[in-house]
Order: C-alpha cells, then sequence, then structure tokens
C-alpha cells in the first residue's frame, strides 16, 4: 500500500507541475474571458488517459505501480476539475452565461472525444 501511495503521490506531483507551467503559459498567451489555461489542460489530460488506458488494455504497459503512477498521479495531478467547476461558477457570478454553457459542454464534450481518440489511436497500432 505504501508503495502504491508513493507512486501515486510521485505522478501527482509531476502532474501538477506540468499543469501550472503549461497554465502559466497559456494564461500569458491568451488574454481572454475564456478560461483556455483550464480547458486546454483538461482536454490534453483526458486525451492522456485515453492513450494509457489504451496501452493497458493491448497489455503493454502491465505493470500495477505505472498504472497508479500515469493514470491516478500524473492525469490526477495534471487535470483539475474544482478548477473547472471554480471557473463556470465565476462565469456564472459575473452573469457571463454564453462563455458559462460554451465552456461547460465544449469541455464536456472535447473531454470524451479526447478520451475517445486516445483509446482510438492505442487500438489502431
Amino acid at each position: 500500500m505504501i508503495r502504491s501511495i508513493l507512486f501515486v503521490g510521485i505522478g501527482s506531483c509531476i502532474g501538477g507541475i506540468f499543469r501550472f507551467l503549461l497554465s502559466r503559459y497559456v494564461e500569458h498567451s491568451f488574454q481572454h474571458s475564456f478560461p483556455w489555461a483550464t480547458f486546454l489542460v483538461n482536454i490534453l489530460g483526458c486525451l492522456l488517459i485515453g492513450l494509457f488506458y489504451g496501452l493497458f488494455e493491448r497489455g503493454h504497459l502491465m505493470n500495477t505501480d505505472l498504472k497508479l503512477f500515469l493514470t491516478v498521479g500524473l492525469c490526477g495531478g495534471f487535470t483539475t476539475f474544482s478548477t473547472f467547476v471554480n471557473e463556470d461558477f465565476l462565469l456564472i457570478k459575473d452573469q457571463n452565461y454564453f462563455i458559462f454553457v460554451f465552456y461547460t459542454l465544449l469541455s464536456v464534450f472535447l473531454g470524451l472525444t479526447a478520451t475517445y481518440v486516445g483509446h482510438l489511436i492505442i487500438k489502431s497500432l
């Protein structure tokens, strides 16, 4: 159990650092009321988890520690549902209803699509 906790913790740390760096880059590159940083991080995370689970299903990555590190740790630390919901809350609070609906629907739709595409990429190899 301690070993699993360490793999998840290390993966979460690395994922959180990647999220921070990518978010900072996007925030400085795009000045807009649409929350691009969280959106891009979450869609990329969905693509990655689709790729990882596709690899696990094919049997190429069977190590339980690696699976915990990449999915629960790295992807879990990289993506951020709580920030997504907070940004939605702030959009509603600011009465920016169009961007709220657009951001929410696009995030869910593209998140599912990215996960499916990642999984499909691995299946097609």
